[in-house]
């Protein structure tokens, strides 16, 4: 490891932070990442865990002893480590409410006493049941009952908005917030609910594509490339501190149709099936109509929007699914 200050990405063996880890390493940047692989994997880092400047720390990011040394030797944070998925939150409520709640708050304590910028990936959710065309940053937000465990999750995150931008106004960190819409691309995994990977493996494997309720609800999938892009540059904007900002695609499709697609690109004979969600959560389940992200003031801030195509992503990640 070379000696120029590193930079931390909490969550780096997980899906978008193995994809930031790569783009890091190939701008020259030394990088540590902390994951204790409770959705991460070593895999995501096959190609380059050997790598010179890259030093990986399986650990809760609560429960690393160093974590003070690691924070006061990094030139800025990455805190992308959460639970993640549908299936985590529904299953694992506690587990994620204490994710989200505890090992941000110790982050953000860590990056107080040398001001080290910290970047607080928050997600579309805290948007909750909004009927808006689009989401802008500046919206009120509708959260439903804590009754539905989805909003838990939501709750959280946006408790770690709140904490970031406390920590920010009362101590002077410089804290950006990234509101991710759904990202997507090579290296996801279907496992915990995460709608593409798990569609393209029933494509591939000859079963049934499962859409949950009717279909008809839309999503607007970014491509992780994109999403990389947005988060590097919102660091390397002043401006953006202090400041939440949502990081997504603006092309909205709608479940079934994303399901069709996949189909398409993986030219698979397999029956699409819609099923209730009850049956597909054993819970009530309370899903959002559309989420669409307004992200003028990504573009306003870093000039830069998210460009790749819905078919290329579900192309490109078909293929790296073959091959992997």
């Amino acid at each position: 490891m070379s000696h120029h200050p590193s930079i931390l990405v909490t969550g780096g063996a997980g899906f978008i932070g193995s994809h930031l880890v790569r783009r890091l390493l190939a701008q020259g940047q030394s990088v540590t990442i902390i994951d204790d692989l409770s959705t991460g994997r070593l895999a995501n880092l096959a190609d380059i865990e050997s790598h010179p400047e890259l030093r990986i720390i399986v650990s809760r990011v609560s429960e690393y002893k160093g974590l003070k040394e690691i924070v006061a030797q990094s030139q800025r944070i990455y805190h992308l480590a959460a639970a993640v998925g549908v299936e985590m939150v529904i299953n694992s409520p506690i587990r994620t409410i204490q994710n989200n709640l505890l090992e941000t708050e110790i982050i953000l304590e860590a990056a107080c006493a040398n001001q080290t910028p910290v970047l607080l990936a928050s997600t579309s959710e805290v948007y909750g049941k909004s009927l808006k065309e689009s989401f802008a940053e500046t919206d009120d937000l509708l959260i439903g009952p804590p009754t539905l465990g989805r909003w838990s999750y939501a709750c959280s995150k946006l408790m770690d908005e709140f904490l970031g931008l406390a920590y920010h106004k009362e101590r002077g960190v410089p804290v950006i917030i990234a509101r991710l819409f759904n990202t997507v691309g090579p290296r996801q995994t279907g496992r915990y609910g995460m709608v593409l990977p798990r569609f393209i493996e029933a494509a591939q494997t000859g079963r049934a594509l499962e859409v949950y309720g009717d279909g008809l609800q839309t999503r607007c999938f970014c491509d992780v490339a994109d999403t990389v892009e947005a988060l590097l540059r919102l660091t390397e904007t002043p401006a953006s501190v202090g400041q939440i900002i949502n990081v997504g695609s603006t092309e909205e499709v709608s479940i079934l149709e994303l399901a069709k697609r996949v189909l398409v690109a993986t030219s698979s004979s397999s029956p699409i099936i819609l099923r209730p969600y009850k049956e597909a959560y054993n819970t009530e389940f309370e899903d959002m109509q559309r989420r669409r992200p307004c992200i003028e003031k990504l573009q306003a801030l870093t000039g830069f929007k998210p460009t790749a195509c819905l078919d290329e992503i579900i192309r490109k990640t078909v293929a790296a699914s073959t091959a992997g």
